[in-house]
């Protein structure tokens, strides 16, 4: 998909979006949107040295395709750009045990935001003390766990949750580290339920009304709690540094009163993240490399203000880890023209995956691309609308593309930007199968997550 000029077809066909054009040549791919070793042989897409057919004849369809060295690659791209700072991979976005290998070996941190993404961690064998633990509601007994596991740092994300986390820390005898999460009162340019630090919303302590002092003030108070700094999320999708300058303002003044009126430093400040990726090409995500210089300039530069020493920082890039490191590849099973008012013709295409695999074009609006990924086509493009298979009107995995006009049941298509929250927030809608996660590298391709089974739908059903 591209961001030129809208297009005009043959009388009768349907325009798309104005930012939407016919592929320059459709068998080709948009290096932007896929992963470092994605690319086409003869219109068949190839990951990780691996032909997708070839996948899809041992694993079936529809399937996650990881791509282990972009991955990688990724991981070290912000660990080398921000090596001043900690950086957390984000355990939401795509957690296994095999990947929780990769973010160790990398040498990154891991968030996780409640016990199962714990116990898949902590299965993996990675360092508790390199875990970060969030979450608005987080339990006695999921606390418990937490600080018995030895969890690095726990963001504490209500007055009650200071409370419990205090207990906890009684009863088991020990000190646990904690971070006050804020709300900086930043609106970050992205979708309202991904955008998490105005004051109308479930997570932090508001700066403007105190609360976040108030927290602070009864963390250092509490027994067994060592106050380790603030953190600030403004959002995710995040294109630019605007937002952070913003809250990093906000952040580091209560950071320094925090110093002055309460007479503790605190040694550490974790500035969020949520950077962007493209999912088309309408969207233009920075490097590792741009994010560092302009956050670390911002931080220098309102610490400098203030008259304080630069606190360690911690970013969490989000999805821009895994989430272009992963496709979905999908089987055609139906193409229906659709005619609609004024003669236009819509085409739908109906692949055998769908919400269950991937709500975020339900759940956010969200948009995505996809490429004929099984053979090469010169027939002309035809604006198709990527559907899924559940009894659902709103079942969309892409709104716009599009794709040649001799599709067909049985060829494949692949989604490029689906690492992030699309296997995390899989469901078994209609009870729908939740797709294997098949990593690909040196044209060697492996399970790390199976596909689930019809045993699996049984096997929480006890019947009556």
């Amino acid at each position: 998909m591209t961001h030129e000029a809208g297009w005009a077809h043959a009388p009768g066909a349907l325009r798309g979006p104005s930012w939407l054009r016919e592929p320059a040549d459709p068998n080709a791919l948009v290096p932007l949107l896929w992963s470092s070793t994605a690319h086409k042989v003869d219109g068949e897409l190839t990951v990780g040295g691996v032909a997708v057919a070839d996948v899809v004849a041992e694993f079936n369809t529809p399937a996650y395709v990881l791509d282990e060295d972009d991955f990688r690659a990724r991981a070290r791209a912000f660990r080398d750009a921000f090596a001043a700072y900690d950086v957390f991979y984000a355990g939401k976005a795509f957690l296994c045990t095999t990947v929780a290998r990769w973010v160790a070996e990398e040498g990154l941190n891991l968030d996780v935001c409640s016990s199962g993404e714990l116990t898949v961690a902590l299965k993996a064998g990675f360092d508790p003390a390199r875990i970060g633990y969030h979450g608005n509601n987080k339990t006695y007994p999921e606390l418990r766990r937490a600080v018995a596991a030895g969890v690095g740092r726990i963001i504490v994300d209500s007055f009650i949750e200071i409370e419990r986390l205090g207990q906890v820390a009684a009863d088991l005898g020990t000190t646990t580290r904690v971070m006050v999460r804020v709300t900086a009162g930043v609106e970050a340019h992205t979708h309202e339920y991904i955008a998490t630090a105005h004051e109308d919303q479930k997570f932090g302590f508001s700066i403007t009304s105190g609360d976040a002092l108030e927290a602070v003030r009864r963390v250092v108070a509490a027994d067994g709690l060592e106050l380790l700094g603030l953190h600030s999320h403004i959002g995710s999708q995040i294109f630019d540094s605007s937002g952070f300058e913003v809250a990093a303002r906000r952040v580091l003044a209560l950071h320094a009163t925090v110093s002055t009126e309460v007479g503790v430093t605190m040694p550490e400040m974790d500035l969020g993240g949520g950077f962007g990726i493209a999912y088309t090409t309408q969207d233009d995500p920075s490097d590792p490399a741009q994010l560092a210089t302009e956050m670390s300039k911002i931080v220098e530069h309102e610490c400098r203000a203030l008259g304080i020493a630069e606190p360690r920082l911690s970013i969490e890039p989000g999805r821009a880890i895994v989430g272009p490191a992963m496709c979905t590849v999908y089987t055609i099973g139906t193409v229906k023209p659709v005619a609609l008012d004024g003669g236009a013709v819509r085409t739908y295409v109906s692949v055998d995956g769908g919400m269950s695999d991937n709500i975020r074009t339900a759940l956010y609006d969200a948009d995505y691309s996809c490429t004929l990924a099984s053979r090469e086509s010169q027939a002309p493009p035809m604006l198709t609308r990527v559907v899924g298979k559940h009894c659902e009107a709103g079942d969309i995995v892409v709104k716009d593309e599009f794709l040649p006009s001799d599709l067909a049941p049985g060829d494949l298509l692949a989604v490029p930007g689906t690492g992030a929250y699309c296997r995390s927030m899989a469901s078994n809608y209609n009870h729908a199968l939740r797709p294997p996660v098949i990593a690909v590298r040196d044209g060697v391709a492996r399970v790390i997550v199976r596909r689930e089974t019809e045993d699996d739908l049984l096997a929480t059903d006890v019947g009556a």
